[in-house]
């Protein structure tokens, strides 16, 4: 049953995170909000709803180490899975704001969550209060420089002439499908750590954290295969922004989130700082301010690397 209850929890995330950005962006549209402001924030916010409901089930239910590493798990699989394959498909672009706010403010707040930890081995209220201001501060500076050409493909006009009865259908849907999903995976994900004799730790770092991430990917791989503008290195940057400013910042305010596993501080979040790292370097190596197919495959070994030396750890 706990292989069951995984399986049934990742596909309701990943239907209840869709439902949940189809109806917040058709709201937004019916309160006149610009699609820049829903561009980064509305959609931003309803895309991390998974890994905010995983890790506030967790934390929750007894289980910090799924709290933390899923979000931890999900910033290394983000770089080293979704942006490897991707690259690997069709290659990315990295454009100037990468340098110059994105990657330092990524590098900043992994930092910043890798200090809070260390400091007192748990995340508590104010220093989830930090995170998340920061990550206001960064979105409310992100929208005053954003110009108003900039081309916005993930918000998609038609939500526009939605009618409000199939939104709140919509938003009952994606709020449902995002509890119960989370309720089950972290359920079956925790039974599974036991039956494997493994920690929850190492169950957070890899499965679940991969498991929040198969949407993105999907949309990616499917945009790159197209030959359409795949998913730019901004975006995925700035999801790991949001999840260690929305996600540990929200549930370490509503339940301080202890670190139970010391392999959490030693190693797992060692890995998060060196893909992130990783970008910087492979933006600068020739071909420069492209990731290719080279380089992506690079990602998805290391990635592969990761995950074998997790396991046999």
């Amino acid at each position: 049953m706990s292989v069951v209850y995984l399986i049934l929890g990742f596909v309701l995330l990943v239907v209840g995170g869709e439902f949940l950005v189809r109806s917040s962006v058709a709201m937004s549209f019916k309160l006149n909000i610009s699609k820049i402001v829903i561009g980064m924030t509305v959609v931003s916010f309803a895309t991390s709803a998974p890994e905010l409901l995983v890790s506030l089930q967790a934390a929750l239910k007894g289980s910090p180490a799924i709290a933390i590493n899923n979000v931890v798990g999900s910033n290394i699989a983000n770089i080293g899975l979704v942006l490897g394959i991707t690259a690997i498909v069709g290659a990315i672009a990295i454009d100037k704001s990468f340098y110059k706010l994105t990657w330092p403010v990524m590098m900043l707040f992994s930092i910043a969550l890798y200090y809070f930890l260390w400091n007192d081995n748990q995340l508590v209220a104010m220093e989830g209060l930090v995170l998340f201001v920061g990550l206001i501060v960064f979105i409310i500076y992100l929208i005053k420089t954003q110009k108003s050409t900039d081309d916005l493909e993930e918000v998609d006009d038609a939500l526009a002439v939605v009618s409000n009865f199939k939104i709140g259908i919509w938003l009952l849907i994606g709020a449902a499908a995002l509890y119960f999903g989370s309720e089950w995976l972290v359920k079956g994900a925790t039974q599974i750590a036991t039956s494997l004799g493994v920690s929850e730790a190492v169950i957070g770092v890899t499965m679940i954290a991969i498991g929040t991430s198969v949407p993105e990917l999907a949309a990616s791989v499917i945009a790159a295969a197209k030959k359409e503008k795949a998913i730019s290195l901004g975006n995925l940057i700035g999801s790991n922004i949001f999840n260690i400013g929305s996600v540990l910042g929200l549930t370490s305010m509503i339940k301080t989130i202890p670190v139970t596993e010391s392999l959490i501080l030693s190693r797992d979040i060692f890995w998060m700082l060196i893909f992130a790292a990783l970008v910087l370097v492979l933006g600068l190596l020739p071909k420069q301010h492209e990731i290719g197919k080279i380089k992506g495959f690079g990602l998805v070994l290391i990635y592969a690397v990761f995950i074998i030396l997790v396991f046999n750890g």
